[in-house]
């Protein structure tokens, strides 16, 4: 039997589609810009017949309302990466947060240390052999709809078909539902003065022939606009933004020096707008696979020149980096900071960078803190970190003892903080701060 007549046999409609997901089940939904969302909401409307059900994901940028208070005991969310759609949630305990390296998350669903019953996913329309691209959300879901008991495929028009370790092909999916609403696109993040004033320092650690990663957020996204003077830079990366289109189309971004997979552009997903949708469409320079392959740090490290560029919420005196918690309040998730820092460190020629603003909540608390809140994570131990760089300048804290790392920590703090560091330090005697001369009296 031809894959077009299985196809015909396996559409439904999707309040149908859903019907196999029942009471104790562990669902996975697709992630980022890729959330089935025609599927998601059918699931909701199933919801007042169903007890238990595990739902687990990344990042969505779709509709949640599986974590809305009413849904309590029916549907419990398990977060592999904190987004702002399920923050409170999970900070009020109707859901949950499991801390994990993005590289290794696709091992519990293979090992089976966290099986997956029903996997929900968005995926192009088939093309001639019956294969359906995963487009701009490979990362965790193509692994997931592998190991899955069954799958329900929401296949939109609208979704790109992107080259790499991206295809699955109609025998391997369950249920079809045919849909052809907007991909969740994501505007770019709004860029301050303050972002663009780190970008700069951040563009000046990164040579030509680079091979960068770029994180979420306003800092790594202000860097890319002053990289346009460069030669061949590359990406190797666990996502792409909009950002990436002008360095592509200058002929900045060429991957002619890069040594693994040269000329490709590596992602696990494309978080952006229609027209990053588009533009990864049927387009060759790019391959998209699953971030246990992206955010490998064996691969990264394969990489002359890597730039891993991310962010951080708190970095104490001695070097140890919080990214994931306010305090014992979840924000994020660790992601894949410690994956591309450790890629990059082993990198011949790496700079792992952590960016920050040098102060919060309108410059009332400082970044650079003597020791991290209570309950704060340590996302990067003191033993990874490199390259730390806020708006005042740029820290190298690798090889250097507490002292030197403390003082080279104070002096891209913010100034009016400057002096508490100080205090603290001399309090625990790991530096005194340093005497300012006095002139002789005439």
């Amino acid at each position: 039997m031809s894959w077009e007549i299985e196809y015909a046999g396996k559409v439904r409609a999707s309040d149908e589609a859903v019907r196999c997901v029942e009471s104790g089940m562990r669902v996975y939904i697709g992630g980022g810009c890729a959330e089935p969302e025609a599927l998601v909401e059918a699931l909701m409307r199933r919801g007042p017949n169903l007890h238990d059900v595990e739902i687990v994901h990344m990042l969505t940028m779709g509709c949640v309302p599986y974590v809305a208070p009413e849904m309590e005991g029916h549907f419990r969310h398990n977060a592999l990466f904190i987004g702002a759609n399920v923050r409170d949630a999970i900070n009020e305990g109707r859901a949950d947060y499991t801390p994990i390296y993005l590289s290794e998350i696709e091992g519990l669903f293979e090992s089976g240390a966290m099986p997956i019953d029903v996997a929900l996913i968005e995926v192009s329309p088939p093309d001639s052999h019956g294969f359906c691209s995963f487009g701009v959300g490979v990362d965790t879901t193509l692994t997931a709809a592998k190991c899955a008991h069954y799958v329900v495929a929401q296949i939109n028009g609208n979704m790109p078909r992107t080259y790499g370790d991206s295809f699955i092909h109609m025998n391997d999916i369950d249920v079809v539902v045919e849909s052809s609403r907007p991909l969740c696109a994501v505007k770019p993040p709004k860029i301050t003065d303050l972002n663009v004033t780190i970008a700069r320092e951040v563009a000046g650690l990164i040579e030509d022939g680079s091979v960068l990663q770029t994180g979420i957020g306003g800092i790594p996204d202000a860097v890319l606009p002053f990289l346009m003077d460069r030669k061949d830079l590359a990406v190797h990366s666990e996502l792409v933004t909009d950002g990436v289109i002008p360095l592509i189309e200058a002929g900045v971004v060429t991957g002619a020096r890069k040594n693994f997979k040269p000329r490709k552009i590596i992602a696990g997903f494309a978080l952006g707008t229609k027209k990053l949708f588009d533009f990864v469409d049927n387009n060759p320079i790019f391959e998209f696979h699953p971030t246990s392959y992206t955010n490998d740090p064996g691969f990264i490290a394969r990489n002359d020149n890597m730039v891993a560029i991310n962010s951080a919420l708190q970095i104490d005196m001695t070097g140890q980096v919080c990214s994931d918690s306010v305090g014992t309040r979840f924000y994020s998730g660790i992601g894949g900071q410690v994956d591309f820092l450790r890629g990059s460190s082993r990198s011949k020629g790496g700079k792992p960078i952590i960016a920050i603003s040098s102060t919060a909540k309108s410059g009332t608390i400082s970044r650079i803190v003597p020791m991290l809140s209570p309950g704060a994570g340590v996302v990067t131990s003191r033993g990874l970190i490199r390259y730390v760089v806020t708006e005042y300048g740029v820290a190298y804290l690798h090889g250097k003892t507490i002292r030197q790392r403390a003082q080279a920590l104070i002096e891209i703090a913010h100034p009016k903080f400057r002096e508490e560091l100080y205090d603290y330090c001399e309090k625990t005697k790991w530096l005194h701060r340093p005497q300012v001369p006095v002139k002789p009296s005439v």
